[in-house]
């Protein structure tokens, strides 16, 4: 088996797989509870929190639990407006992009129906927002800009420390979706100075399940979630603690390995679009040049072969024993082509010649060479018999 689809989830580590038994047996008591037992739960909790906080540079009090990425980002979207319309803002703004996950998207979508005003951004051609086209579409109504740190389809990595010195400079909040970041990347709240970000410990060798909100310290921002007083009356609900331990490993192992890692899967993301731009015909690199140092995620290739149907490459690939993807898994099966590889003006039947490979820990050079074998056998099948 070969796995290129680490941007859709990854394989939890062994530390985190192993951290998470006890708390499923013999450490199953409810944290809120006045018991010892329960107390001494609160402190691996808080001990998760402080490591957590390590792999972004944040204090444990900036970190609130969530059950992913997706809640974390209807978190910071809906209640930057909807505390807007209670202090008397009744059409608010928010400024987003085109190639943002669906889980900022369709939050959008909730959001002008609720009477928001949203401004959707364009980018160029490897998918770079421009910090000026920011900078003039504030506006006096404008309460939260929300711009990804890096996007899941092409890798490419935003400029969001610039865009969120703009924000500021216009007492604009600033959110960043670093979901495909965190882990990754070097990311530093004290350095990129985001009022919120959003993280999700499966995609960097954690558990489904558990992700959180970064709030910065002296940002007011109220609940999503209401009911009991778990995150300090912020987040409502009995703690997922064998997540939340499971977490914690992960972004021990990830900050431990973060440099090693990401030379690897740099080295090898490089080794396999070379291979493939240079020995199968009608093909095209999507995204930053990787010559552009810090423009791309590691572990992105995003290719499209011309007159190669994704679907069938994936199937063939898959036969193969090789996984990859056509994009987000999060609309995998979607009839409507890939709104990322549109927005940097892919046609349509471009779009649906779209691979997505994206590396991780464990693959190999064997890896790529067998996976690029693959694809010259089967695109030359396909472009030759349809099939």
């Amino acid at each position: 088996m070969i796995y290129l689809d680490n941007a859709a989830t990854t394989c939890m580590c062994q530390e985190a797989v192993q951290s998470m038994e006890p708390f499923l047996t013999e450490k199953f008591e409810n944290p809120s509870a006045v018991y010892r037992r329960s107390s001494d739960i609160k402190l691996d909790i808080y001990d998760a929190r402080l490591e957590i906080a390590n792999l972004i540079n944040s204090r444990p009090e900036e970190i609130f639990f969530t059950s992913g990425g997706s809640e974390a980002d209807n978190w910071a979207l809906q209640t930057a407006a909807f505390m807007a319309m209670e202090n008397g803002n009744t059409n608010p703004s928010i400024i987003t992009t085109k190639i943002e996950h669906h889980a900022i998207l369709n939050t959008c979508k909730f959001l002008e129906r609720m009477g928001c005003e949203i401004t959707y951004l364009n980018v160029d051609r490897y998918g770079m927002v421009d910090p000026e086209e920011v900078r003039s579409s504030i506006k006096e109504n404008t309460v939260l800009v929300s711009v990804m740190t890096a996007n899941n389809e092409i890798g490419t990595i935003e400029p969001v420390k610039e865009i969120a010195a703009i924000c500021h400079e216009k007492g604009v909040l600033f959110h960043t979706d670093a979901v495909q970041a965190v882990g990754h990347i070097k990311i530093d709240v004290k350095d990129m100075d985001p009022d919120l970000l959003s993280c999700s410990a499966h995609k960097l060798y954690g558990p489904k399940g558990i992700g959180f909100l970064f709030i910065k310290s002296g940002i007011k921002f109220g609940a999503f979630i209401h009911g009991g007083g778990q995150e300090r009356d912020r987040r409502a609900g009995t703690e997922n603690v064998p997540a939340i331990m499971g977490f914690k490993e992960a972004a021990k192992f990830a900050r431990k390995t973060l440099d090693e890692r990401f030379e690897n899967e740099t080295r090898l993301r490089n080794y396999m679009i070379d291979r493939i731009l240079g020995e199968i015909s009608d093909t095209h690199l999507n995204g930053a040049p990787c010559i552009e140092e810090n423009k791309r995620l590691p572990g992105n290739v995003n290719i499209t072969f011309n007159n190669v149907s994704a679907e069938s490459l994936l199937i063939n690939l898959d036969m193969e024993d090789i996984m990859a993807s056509a994009g987000s898994a999060c609309s995998a099966g979607a009839v409507e082509p890939s709104h990322v590889l549109m927005a940097i003006g892919l046609d349509e039947g471009s779009v649906r010649s779209t691979i997505r490979f994206s590396l991780g820990k464990d693959n190999t050079r064997e890896d790529i060479d067998k996976t690029v074998f693959a694809l010259k056998l089967i695109c030359e099948s396909i472009r030759k018999n349809g099939k």
